[in-house]
């Protein structure tokens, strides 16, 4: 089938929604489908680092000046998303496509008017909803509370409601979803892992040396955006205090924006127990997870987000510290090591109690490789495929 992919978003960016849109095009793409992506002006393309002949059309650099790659809203967006509207109509237009697959709210708000006005070509739209609109901008401090708060929650939960097949990246925000939908049919179709990047790896004080980080110490990993609705304010708070306590740990924090945590590396002096990367090639990532002996997840459940970093440590065989979330456990099962309270105190405790069993963090790397198997875009793919053809 002809599927026309919305991402209102800067495609190709090193991040969680960019490697969702990624990972499920190319796997559509796989099977036979042919993918176009519809998607703002900037954003690094991705010809030169995958094979794929997916037709990747951006909008008219109109808002030049416009070079956020980084998570969260901005009122600017408002004109990117009328300029990926126009861009939209057009491609519907002339490649006449069978499904139109709109990611985000604002993606399926474009993919259903489009739709509506061209109704005659009888194409469907599926929703692939990432998160909570409302609780995503709340935690970019984008929004308080009152009114305007309660005229965004309308805005999201009429937008849940559309296009004729439903998916949701998390458990959590599939049930929040299903009360919403007047069918209550949601997909739950989880963030994959795409094994293959993990499959032909050196061994790990190879990476370790590569890489130049220290032999001695426990490596522990936290990739991806440094936002504070990651939860990176518990990570920060954490690693001081763990560090304050031992000398056996040493950090990677990779991802961007790397402003906050390059101040709160020098205004804590922690230079020599921390390695900052900067940016964060999403291909380059399974070497530094290859060179980590832990993965850390600090995101809390306020905005009902998948975490697709849990899904790289595990294909890295990494145990994973993290909060006692349902997404967390379904991922993890035993793999997992649970911050019982969603606090900087309780994952520190987390870090320094578990580093003193070298078998068990062993053990729980062996589980998560394995249990990694169940989550590979091939396996998600599935259910996307059964509803591109119901």
């Amino acid at each position: 089938m002809r599927i026309l992919v919305i991402a209102p978003t800067p495609f190709f960016a090193d991040r969680g929604t960019h490697i969702r849109i990624l990972e499920e095009s190319l796997a559509l793409e796989k099977l036979g489908h042919k993918i176009t992506i519809a998607t703002y002006h900037i954003g690094r393309d991705i010809q030169s680092e995958v094979k794929t002949n997916m037709d990747i059309r951006r909008i008219h650099r109109l808002l030049f000046w416009y070079k956020k790659l980084e998570a969260g809203p901005d009122w600017q967006k408002i004109i990117l998303d009328i300029l990926l509207l126009r861009k939209v109509f057009y491609l519907t237009q002339k490649q006449k496509p069978e499904i139109i697959y709109a990611h985000l709210h604002e993606g399926v708000f474009i993919g259903w008017i489009v739709q509506k006005l061209l109704f005659r070509q009888k194409i469907r739209l599926v929703a692939d909803f990432h998160g909570s609109l409302t609780k995503e901008m709340v935690s970019h401090n984008y929004l308080g509370g009152g009114l305007l708060l309660n005229f965004f929650k309308k805005i999201e939960t009429w937008i849940d409601n559309l296009g004729d097949f439903a998916v949701a990246s998390s458990w959590e925000n599939s049930e929040e979803i299903q009360k919403i939908r007047k069918n209550g049919e949601v997909e739950t179709v989880l963030d994959g892992v795409n094994l293959d990047y993990y499959s032909h790896l050196p061994e790990k004080i190879e990476s370790k040396k590569e890489l130049e980080l220290p032999l001695d110490k426990i490596i522990i990993a936290y990739t991806g955006a440094l936002v504070p609705n990651k939860g990176t304010a518990y990570l920060f708070e954490a690693i001081k205090k763990v560090l304050e306590k031992s000398e056996n740990f040493y950090f990677i924090i990779a991802g961007f924006p790397i402003e906050n945590a390059e101040i709160f590396v020098k205004n804590n002096n922690l230079a020599k127990s921390i390695r900052l990367i900067h940016p964060l090639n999403y291909f380059d990532l399974p070497q530094i997870l290859n060179a980590s002996d832990i993965g850390i997840d600090p995101k809390d459940s306020t905005t009902r987000q998948a975490s697709g970093k849990i899904l790289q440590y595990m294909g890295a065989g990494l145990p994973v510290i993290c909060f006692n979330r349902e997404n967390n456990r379904k991922y993890l099962g035993d793999g997992g090591i649970y911050s019982e309270k969603i606090s900087a105190e309780s994952l520190a405790e987390k870090i320094l109690e578990i580093s003193n069993s070298s078998f068990l963090l062993k053990e729980k790397g062996l589980i998560n490789k394995k249990r990694a198997e169940n989550f590979s875009w091939n396996k998600s793919i599935n259910l996307i495929q059964k509803i591109l053809c119901a």
